[in-house]
């Protein structure tokens, strides 16, 4: 701008020097001194002329650039200001999601559901299938369909949050549905059914240190998490049946859990969980050498009467370390438990420890971001029977009457289409499968004792009323199904659903029976198997 400015000055101030002496001729040479120095005088003075001219353009440049600032300064005050109001409008919209009480906001969630359960045989199941109940061909209902309509799994929820300073932050959450089932709970007229408790739990979160305590009833630290080591993101299958896929590893039960994170890429937890331990006692335990004393209880004080509790005297502890590096998240997990029993040796009564335990993974990736994503999830291990969705059982006896834990492992692979904004379509499949854990033992006879044992009786398991021992060796699932969110707006959210899934239970190999003589596969069911097709629809609405 100055070099233009001064251009445009030096060539106006040229320009009146030349037009000057073109238009006054040369006069005689009597005049020439005079006029000379009347000619130095006005160049001087158009000097001068110049040299304000040049101040004038200094000048005028320092405006144009102070002005430039300003408009920059104003630009960016502005664009700031935008971006103050557009925090402050997210703020306000995300607040008004919530009820705020002495200090503390509170989050409403859950859903109300109607839904529909179709099976090709009888489990005497709800929304919650029940895969080790599939019954074999030998069992009357195993030929007849089963249909039921329920509003149980609707749910409510509670997020209560408060922040004692920028760095410390509190946290309470409770989530209920109604699948909690008391003896006096049935669906005869009023189907009156209780609530049970999902989740109640306390969370206190330090920014600074990275710490995370939570003390409560919550997901098992095994369960799979969608990023991080956090409470609320847990990734289940997203099926209707309320009993998760087999292959899935999860339990909710009470636990107090500290987890480490660094930047929120890599997590270390360490939780310690309420044990319980699932049995199979053989259907020849009444003949074992040394009898079981005492491995469960009934139950007493705070639990139905109508249930068992293991003896159990160490809690089951979880170590798990998850990684968010960028592009998915990936985790890896030790697991550690002991069962208790007491027995006589020798004619002595003792307390005796057993330890099982195990290890597993998971990995959750976006294929395509926002459109493909795959989840999977594994564990292998022994006495791990309780955190797998077919339940099979943790452990049997051994002739000596020690508890022996049952090998098993489990995995769940699955995707999840996002179709556009309202539709999701998804496809899994998982299978959980047991190690035999058999034995022989001579007591008056030969006795054989365990789990899976291949001289146990399974000559009826395809006849009608017939004999099954049917050890469960494996259970595997593949289902099917969408979730059209038909509504979605300032009302809340509005879905429909619908499951298919396909189970087979395959037995360990058994004897069979020719004339009433035990031999080998007589009849070709040593290796029986189960299956179960289920249909499964549900209306939701989402109103928070």
């Amino acid at each position: 701008m100055r070099s233009k400015l001064l251009a445009v000055a030096i060539a106006a101030g040229l320009g009146v020097t030349s037009l000057y002496a073109s238009a006054d001729p040369a006069p005689a040479s009597s005049t020439k001194t005079s006029q000379s120095s009347t000619q130095a005088a006005e160049i001087e003075a158009l000097k001068a002329q110049l040299q304000a001219l040049q101040a004038k353009v200094v000048e005028l440049e320092q405006r144009t650039d102070a002005q430039s600032d300003i408009n920059v300064s104003t630009g960016q005050a502005v664009e700031n200001v935008q971006k103050q109001v557009a925090a402050t409008d997210a703020q306000v919209k995300k607040s008004s999601d919530k009820l705020s009480y002495k200090g503390v906001n509170i989050t409403l969630g859950g859903f109300l559901a109607a839904e529909s359960i179709y099976r090709s045989a009888q489990e005497g199941a709800d929304i919650a299938s029940n895969y080790s109940a599939i019954p074999f061909k030998n069992v009357q209902t195993a030929h007849m369909n089963e249909f039921r309509m329920t509003a149980r799994q609707s749910r409510l929820s509670a997020l209560v949050q408060g922040d004692v300073n920028p760095d410390t932050h509190l946290a309470g959450y409770v989530e209920l549905d109604f699948l909690g089932g008391a003896q006096t709970a049935n669906s005869n007229e009023s189907n009156s059914f209780n609530p049970r408790i999902r989740n109640v739990y306390m969370t206190s979160d330090w920014d600074n240190s990275g710490l995370h305590l939570l003390a409560g009833q919550n997901w098992s630290l095994l369960t799979l998490n969608s990023k991080g080591i956090t409470p609320r993101s847990e990734l289940t299958p997203p099926q209707i049946d309320a009993q998760y896929i087999p292959g899935f590893t999860w339990a909710r039960q009470a636990q107090i859990r500290l987890v480490k994170d660094w930047d929120k890429t890599y997590w270390l937890g360490i939780s310690l969980e309420n044990p319980q331990t699932t049995f199979y006692a053989s259907p020849n335990q009444a003949n074992a050498p040394v009898q079981q004393t005492a491995y469960n209880i009934g139950a007493g004080s705070g639990f139905d009467s109508a249930n068992t509790l293991s003896l159990n005297h160490i809690p089951d502890v979880i170590v798990k370390f998850a990684a968010d590096p960028g592009f998915g998240h990936y985790e890896v997990f030790g697991l550690g438990r002991a069962f208790y029993n007491r027995y006589a040796v020798n004619g002595s009564y003792q307390n005796h420890d057993t330890y099982g335990g195990g290890w597993g993974l998971g990995v959750v990736l976006p294929l395509i971001d926002k459109t493909l994503d795959w989840q999977f999830s594994g564990m292998d291990g022994k006495g791990i029977g309780r955190y797998g969705s077919a339940q099979l059982s943790d452990v049997t006896f051994s002739p000596n009457g020690n508890i022996a834990p049952i090998k098993e492992n489990m995995m769940l692979s699955g995707l999840t289409w996002h179709a556009n904004s309202d539709v999701d379509v998804y496809l899994f499949g998982g299978r959980e499968a047991a190690s035999k854990k058999d034995f022989q033992a001579y007591n008056k006879g030969l006795v054989q004792l365990g789990y899976g044992n291949p001289a146990y009786n399974n000559s009826g398991c395809d006849i009608a009323g017939g004999t099954c021992v049917g050890n469960a060796r494996e259970i595997w699932q593949g289902t099917a199904g969408f979730w059209w969110k038909f509504y979605q707006g300032k009302f809340g959210k509005m879905q429909f659903g619908a499951q298919y899934s396909y189970t087979q239970k395959e037995a360990f190999p058994g004897q069979g029976f020719i004339n009433g003589v035990s031999g080998p596969v007589a009849n070709g069911i040593s290796s029986p198997k189960a299956t179960e097709n289920m249909f499964f629809t549900s209306f939701r609405y989402y109103p928070f």
